[in-house]
Formats: C-alpha cells, structure tokens, sequence
C-alpha cells in the first residue's frame, strides 16, 4: 500500500514538475520579449505606416493586415468545419470509409503550414487568379485551420449526451433542428475552443501568407479583398532577415512581436469570454 503511494505521489511530483517548467519557459519568453519591446510601443507606432526602410515609423498596415487575414481564415474555417463534424458525427455512417476520412483530417492537421502556402500559391494565386491577397491569404489559412476545428468541433458534439438526442427526436422533433437546437448548443463552448486554437494558429503563421497575401512593404491599407497587405508575422521575418538595417530595426522587431501576442491574446479573451458566457447562460 505504501509504496502505491509513493509512486502516486511521485507521479503527481513529476506531472506539477512538467507544467511548472512549461510556465516558467512561457513566462521567461513572454518576459524577454517584452523587456525588449514594451519601449518602443507607442501611439505613432501602433498608427503610422513604416518609413525610411522600415527603420522609423509605426505598423498600422501590418496590425490591419493580421486581423483582416484572421478573421477571414476564421469566417472560411468555423463553418465548413462546424457542419463537417456535423455530418462526421449526426449523419454519416459509421465505417471504413468515415474513419479514413478521420486518418485524413487528423494528417491535415500535422502537415506542415509551408505546404498549405504552396497548396494556397497554386489554387487561389495562380489557378483561381486571386493573385497575392487578402482573399488568397485568408482562404489558406482558413484551410490550414480547418482540421483542428473539425476534431476539436467533433469531439464536442461526441460529449452531448445521447439522451438530449433521443428526448428530442421522441417529441417528433426533426433530427436537423434537434442538431440545430439541442446539439450544437450543448456542444458550442467546445467548438470555441477549437476555434480559438485555430485563431492563435492563423494569426502567428508567417509561410502560408508568404506565398499568397503577404507584401514585403505597403504604406497602403488594402481597399479590397484582392489587395495585398502587410502581416505581422511576415513583418517580423523581414526585418529580421531580408534587411539591410537588421540592427537598427531590432527594436521594432520585438515591438512588433509584443504586439502580435497581444494581439492574439486579445482575440482570444473575446473568444474565451464568449464561451464563458455561453456556459453561465445554459446553467441559468
């Protein structure tokens, strides 16, 4: 008896001594990066455009150019994901076939983003003559996204119980407004997790928007779906890379890191607040 308890105990040591080393490594980057970057946050850097070889100036266009690429891979990804795990789990039947579709999802979700870029630069760039844009950068994200959203959205509608389903079918209630009323619902704080997880991916990916929307530098802000734009992600391995100035522009670089966390963790904390919300309103 005392020695399972040790080796639960020592379990349980090792277990809190893996999360407590994932928050310091998280917490030691999220404090060098800010340390370096705080300083050069400021009004005229978050609302002006890049000037004198990006060494001066702000990154108005590249804050723009990451939200509108988000929420368009988010507008593209959430429903065509939503109403697959809708047909995976509701309609489809069970067998070979839905299970290689599952191997095949869960493959999507591990290939690397460089590949979707270059699925992206070949179907919407150059067949589709999108040409590099917004529409071409947020259709390739929002595909590169889009297996994490089915499992996660899947996994959601498997944990609403399958009595809400019978209960409602046995008052002569149509299957697809019960999947409509009854289900989703129930399974809409779990479809937001995998939602935010998506838009942490799609907002910090530099390879897909390199091939298909991303502009090396516009002062310009986009007009159109089908205008380039300048992304912060990209932003970033430019001045760190491509440059003739990279000391001069190392300040920036980690300003515009702080910002790009930020804001994803902002565009996060609306998602997790909308969850949260949507759970105390079921328990009302």
């Amino acid at each position: 008896m005392r020695w399972r308890y040790f080796k639960q105990n020592v379990f349980f040591l090792m277990v809190r001594g893996s999360a407590l080393c994932i928050a310091l490594a998280i917490g030691a980057f999220l404090l060098y990066i800010f340390y370096h970057g705080v300083g050069v946050i400021s009004w005229s850097f978050l609302t002006e455009p890049p000037r004198d070889s990006m060494t001066k100036g702000g990154i108005m266009p590249a804050i723009l150019g990451t939200f509108y690429l988000t929420l368009g891979a988010i507008s593209v990804a959430l429903p065509l994901g939503i109403l697959s795990a809708v047909y995976l789990n509701e309609y489809a039947k069970q067998g070979p076939a839905v299970r290689i579709i599952r191997i095949g999802v869960n493959c999507l979700a591990g290939v690397p983003s460089i590949v979707f870029g270059l699925f992206g630069l070949g179907l919407f760039v150059v067949y589709l003559h999108f040409g590099s844009s917004i529409a071409s950068g947020a259709l390739t994200l929002g595909f590169l996204i889009l297996p994490t959203i089915i499992g996660a959205s899947e996994e959601a509608l498997k944990g609403v119980p399958s009595t809400f389903r019978e209960a409602s079918l046995a008052l002569g209630v149509s299957k697809w407004h019960t999947i409509l009323r009854i289900v989703l619902p129930n399974a809409l704080p779990g479809i937001l997790t995998g939602s935010i997880l998506g838009i942490g991916r799609a907002a910090g990916e530099t390879a897909p928007i390199m091939f298909t929307a991303a502009a090396f530098f516009t002062p310009l802000l986009p007009r159109s779906i089908f205008d380039q734009v300048m992304a912060l992600p990209y932003h970033v391995y430019v001045l760190a890379t491509a440059g003739t100035r990279i000391e001069e522009t190392r300040p920036i670089q980690y300003g515009t890191i702080v910002v790009l966390v930020a804001l994803v963790l902002g565009i996060d904390l609306i998602a997790i607040f909308i969850r949260s919300w949507i759970r105390k309103k079921k328990r009302w």
